[in-house]
């Protein structure tokens, strides 16, 4: 039997609250539980906590269960990618160290079974945006990340749970609307990839909205770029899977009929 690479995406453990996290926790440990006997690779593709800051001695409280799952998977030979999202971009080294799991930071690009895979959390990527792009390179500063740092972790967690809370109500459902090929940003920025080099599969997070989108194709009904979102682990539950040289986005909740195919 031909091994699977799995790739999904936005799981927010911490959001909403304590309890509500633990059981999404315990779903996605299930899955992944479920996938260890035929899993070759496993990219997680950003905002897996709703937020992480790597303090030097201190390990934010939470997600036990998790960590120990990709611990027990990594410990077994199956390479696990995680990009970093928006919600948890303060990364150091403690997932390389103690996870044996690469991090990155931008998109990167992976040839799998004969097919180029452009692979990234997707945020501050395509037009517009110009605020969170200037308040991304104000994070992404080392002098900010130290400033941060040398606040005491009960306080400066305290500040990022709130200020996550906050965006989430200010965005409300606008996250659950697709917006039209000529408007969502990344078919945009996948478009624009094309016009570079011919890449087989764009895959991206961040957008909490399962896609599925054909960017060019030709008479053959499987062949062409294809752009796919991850959605998220908190209404959809869905990932993708590449067996042989396609790749197929599910729910892992049978809500299949909620991905937006085009």
């Amino acid at each position: 039997m031909s091994k699977k690479i799995y790739f999904l995406s936005d799981f927010h453990l911490g959001a909403p609250d304590h309890a509500a996290s633990i059981e999404r926790e315990k779903i996605i440990v299930r899955f992944l539980d479920e996938i260890k006997n035929e899993a070759a690779e496993i990219f997680i593709v950003g905002d897996m906590f709703d937020f992480w800051y790597e303090y030097k001695k201190v390990v934010p409280k939470g997600s036990v269960r998790l960590l120990g799952k990709l611990a027990e998977l990594s410990d077994a030979g199956i390479p696990i990618h995680f990009f970093v999202g928006n919600h948890d971009m303060w990364m150091r080294d403690y997932f390389q160290q103690e996870l044996n799991m690469p991090v990155y930071f931008e998109p990167k690009e992976f040839e799998r079974n004969g097919k180029l895979i452009l692979v990234g959390h997707g945020d501050g990527l395509g037009p517009g945006d110009h605020g969170y792009k200037r308040l991304k390179k104000v994070f992404r500063n080392p002098v900010s990340k130290w400033l941060f740092g040398i606040l005491p972790p009960v306080v400066g967690m305290g500040i990022a749970h709130y200020m996550s809370r906050r965006s989430r109500a200010q965005t409300g459902g606008k996250e659950e609307i697709f917006l039209g090929e000529d408007k969502e940003w990344l078919i945009i920025y996948c478009r624009e990839k094309l016009k570079e080099k011919n890449v087989d599969f764009f895959i991206f997070g961040h957008r909490h909205l399962a896609i599925d989108f054909r960017l060019s194709s030709t008479t053959e009904e499987k062949t062409g770029s294809r752009y796919i979102n991850l959605g998220d682990w908190i209404r959809y539950y869905t990932y993708a899977v590449m067996e042989g040289d396609q790749i197929t986005l599910r729910s892992y909740t049978g809500q299949d009929e909620k991905i937006i195919r085009r």
